[in-house]
C-alpha cells in the first residue's frame, strides 16, 4: 500500500498512513481477541469480542476512496438495499452439499458410486447461512489441536465407541483427545512412521508429499509433520462418523473424497508416497484398476504402503475372520498387479508391505506389451472423467539412471527450486523467468498482507485455502510448521499448473468453485481468494461462490480477497449481508492500480442465535 503522491508514481512508499495501520488493526482485533482469551470460556467471550470490534469507531470511518469510478465504493451507498441472508435450521450444521447422505443413498452402491460427489441441482441449493453448533469455540493452536478437538465443535461420539480398543479418539469431558494410535499401529503413530522410515527416506526431504487413503482420522498425517512431510488425507463421507470433519478440527489436511469409478482430483505423478492402513479398498478387484489410479498420482519412484489385510494372512486370518484361501489369493492378485505395474516390492515385516515404483521405463520394458496404456494427454484431465483400466505411460527418459519427469530437489529446496515441468517447457505460458517472477511477486503481496492481517504468519491460522493457486507462490511465501495451504486449481483455469505446485513440495486439489468443496463446514481458518471472480464471471453466480466460502470458513476466520476494484465491490455489498465485516484497501503499488484487496472477517454466530444479519 502507498501513500498518495504524484499520480505517475505507483511505487511502494513505504509505511502505512496512521489512520490506516489504526484502523485495520482494529478491524482485526476481532481476529484475535477470540483466540487470546483462552479456550472453554463460552460463547459471552466471543460475543464481548465482536462487539468490542464494532465499538471500534475508526473502523467505520475508514473510507476506501475510488479512483476508477464510483462501482468499486458502490456498498457505501446508502441507496442500495443490501440482501441480508438468513441462518439455515439446525440440522444443515454439518452439510455437505455434494456429499449429501440423502442424496447419497439414491446413487448406486457398487464399486462406491454413492459415496462419490453427487452436487445438488441448481433448484436445491441452500441460500442460507450454515451455523455453528452452540459452544462453538476456535481451536486450539498446533500442534496442541493435534491431540485435543473441543466437542462442541464435532459433537460426535461414534468413534469413541466404535474405535475405542484402537486408540483412535477418546471422550474426555468436553473434549476429544486423540492419542495417536490408530487399527495398524497400536504402539502410536511416530513408531509406525518409524519403521516405514527404516526403509522409506522420509528423514533428509526426499519424501514430501504423502497420500492416505481411508484415512480415519489422519493420525498418520498429523504425525508425519514432525518429518515434514504433508499428507493429503481422504476418506468418504461418514463411513464412519465425522472422521475427516475431526482430521481438518485437529489442523491436519483432508478432504471427504473414496476410491469408487471416478478419477482422484490430482495430477499425475504429485505424490511421493501413498499410504493405505487398513482403508478397506479392494486393491485386487476390477482388474487392479485402483492400483492404476494410484500408480498414476504416485511420481516415478514413489512409494506404496499396503498396512492390514491381506498382508500376513497366514497368521491373522482367524483374527480377521476370513478364510485363509481368500485371503491368499487376494495378496497374490495384489503381488501381481504390483509386477505389472513395474513396482519392486521393497519390504514387508508383519502386516507391512512396501513397494517402490521404478524411477523409469527402462525397467519396465517388458510392462508395455502386457499392459493397456492410457492415452497421455488423459492423464491430467480427471474432473469427473471415469477410472480406465489402463497404466499411465512414464515420461520418455535417456537412460536408465534418468528419473521419468524429472528428479526433485529434497525439501525444502525444492520449494523455490526450477520444477522440472517448468524447466522441460511442458507447461503452456510458464517460462523459468516467469516462474522466478510470480515467486517475487508473491512475496511482495504475502509482506503486504502481513502489514494489515498481523496474525498472518503467528499460529492464529492454521487450515488456509487457496482458491486458485496458480504456481503455488502464495502458500510458498506462506510456508510454515504452524501451517499449511490446499491449493485449488480451478477447473475453469486456463492454465493447469498443480502438477507443478507439487513438484514444489505442495499440496492441493482440482475443483470448480460453481459447485461445494469436498469438506465439512467450518474447516477453514483462512481463505485467499485471488482473481477467483473475475475468473468465474458469467460462469456461476457470485452468490453461490461467497455461501460456499462462508460454509467451510470458521467463525471468526478471514479472507483475503484480490480481484478488480469493480468486481470486489459486488462481493463486498453480499459479504455485507452474510454477516462478514470487510474493509478494502489499495494495491500496494498504489492507489491508481485497479486491481484491490478486500479483507474481510467472518462474524461469531452459532445456531439458534437472534442477532440480525444487518450490521
Amino acid at each position: 500500500m502507498a501513500i498518495k503522491g504524484n499520480p505517475g508514481d505507483n511505487r511502494s512508499r513505504g509505511p502505512l498512513p496512521i489512520f490506516v495501520v489504526v484502523g485495520l488493526c482494529c478491524f482485526f482485533y476481532l481476529l484475535g481477541a477470540w483466540q487470546r482469551s483462552g479456550f472453554g470460556k463460552g460463547d459471552s467471550i466471543a460475543l464481548q469480542m465482536t462487539k468490542k470490534a464494532e465499538d471500534c469507531s475508526i473502523l467505520s470511518n475508514l473510507e476506501y476512496e475510488t479512483h476508477h469510478g464510483d462501482q468499486s465504493g458502490m456498498v457505501d451507498d446508502p441507496k442500495l438495499e443490501v440482501k441480508q441472508f438468513e441462518p439455515c435450521g439446525e440440522q444443515y450444521v454439518d452439510y455437505t452439499p455434494c456429499h449429501d447422505q440423502m442424496r447419497a443413498m439414491t446413487f448406486p452402491r457398487e464399486n462406491m458410486n454413492y459415496r462419490e460427489r453427487h452436487c445438488p441441482p441448481e433448484e436445491e441449493k441452500l441460500h442460507c447461512l450454515i451455523p455453528a453448533p452452540k459452544g462453538y469455540v476456535t481451536p486450539f493452536q498446533w500442534p496442541k489441536s493435534r491431540d485435543y478437538v473441543p466437542f462442541a465443535n464435532a459433537p460426535h461420539k461414534s468413534l469413541t465407541v466404535e474405535k475405542a480398543v484402537q486408540n483412535w479418539v477418546q471422550y474426555e469431558g468436553n473434549l476429544f483427545r486423540f492419542p495417536g494410535g490408530g487399527t495398524q499401529f497400536p504402539h502410536g503413530a511416530d513408531a509406525y512412521i518409524d519403521q516405514l522410515a527404516s526403509v522409506i527416506p522420509m528423514d533428509n526431504g526426499t519424501v514430501r508429499t504423502a497420500l492416505d487413503t481411508g484415512c480415519g482420522v489422519a493420525s498418520w498425517g498429523a504425525y508425519l509433520f514432525k518429518k515434514n512431510v504433508i499428507a493429503m488425507s481422504f476418506a468418504p463421507r461418514d463411513s464412519h462418523e465425522a472422521q475427516v470433519q475431526f482430521a481438518l478440527e485437529r489442523g491436519v489436511p483432508a478432504v471427504i473424497g473414496v476410491l469408487g469409478t471416478i478419477k482422484l482430483p490430482f495430477p499425475s505423478r504429485a505424490f511421493d508416497m501413498a499410504h493405505c492402513s487398513r482403508c478397506l479398498i479392494p486393491w485386487a478387484a476390477n482388474g487392479g484398476i485402483y492400483m492404476m489410479e494410484v500408480d498414476r498420482v504416485l511420481r516415478p519412484g514413489g512409494y506404496w504402503i499396503l498396512s492390514g489385510p491381506p498382508i500376513n494372512w497366514r497368521t491373522n486370518y482367524q483374527s480377521w475372520q476370513r478364510p485363509k484361501e481368500e485371503l491368499e489369493e487376494e495378496q497374490r492378485m495384489i503381488e501381481e498387479i504390483a509386477e505389472f505395474l513395474c513396482w519392486e516390492k521393497k519390504y514387508e515385516k508383519g502386516e507391512i508391505a512396501i513397494w517402490r515404483k521404478r524411477v523409469n521405463n527402462e525397467y519396465c520394458s517388458e510392462r508395455d506389451s502386457r499392459v493397456t496404456l492410457c492415452e497421455s494427454s488423459k492423464s491430467e484431465n480427471v474432473w469427473y472423467k471415469k477410472m480406465e483400466a489402463c497404466v499411465t505411460p512414464y515420461p520418455e527418459t535417456r537412460n536408465s539412471d534418468e528419473v521419468a519427469g524429472g528428479e526433485l530437489k529434497p525439501f525444502p529446496e525444492r520449494l523455490n527450486a526450477i520444477p522440472p515441468r517448468i524447466a522441460s517447457g511442458s507447461v503452456p505460458g510458464v517460462s523459468v523467468e516467469s516462474f522466478q517472477e510470480d515467486n517475487k511477486l508473491w512475496k511482495k503481496h504475502v509482506k503486504a498482507y502481513k502489514r494489515v492481517n498481523k496474525f498472518l504468519d503467528t499460529g492464529r491460522y492454521r487450515n488456509i485455502l487457496d482458491m486458485n493457486a496458480g504456481l503455488g507462490s502464495f502458500a510458498a511465501a506462506l510456508e510454515s510448521p504452524k501451517l499449511w495451504v490446499m491449493n485449488v486449481m480451478p477447473t475453469k483455469a486456463e492454465s493447469d499448473t498443480l502438477g507443478v505446485l507439487y513438484e514444489r513440495g505442495l499440496i492441493g486439489i482440482y475443483h470448480d468453485w460453481c459447485e461445494a468443496f469436498s469438506t465439512y463446514p467450518r474447516t477453514y481458518d483462512l481463505i485467499h481468494a485471488n482473481g477467483v471472480f473475475s475468473l468465474y464471471k458469467d460462469k456461476c453466480n457470485v452468490e453461490d461462490i461467497l455461501l460456499e466460502m462462508d460454509r467451510i470458513l470458521r467463525p471468526e476466520g478471514a479472507v483475503i480477497f484480490r480481484d478488480h476494484a469493480d468486481i470486489l465491490g459486488q462481493v463486498k455489498l453480499i459479504a455485507t449481508g452474510m454477516r462478514w465485516k470487510t474493509k478494502m484497501v489499495d494495491n500496494e503499488d498504489g492507489p491508481l492500480i485497479p486491481e484491490k484487496v478486500l479483507f474481510a472477517v467472518k462474524r461469531y454466530w452459532v445456531v439458534g442465535d437472534n442477532n440480525s444479519t444487518a450490521l
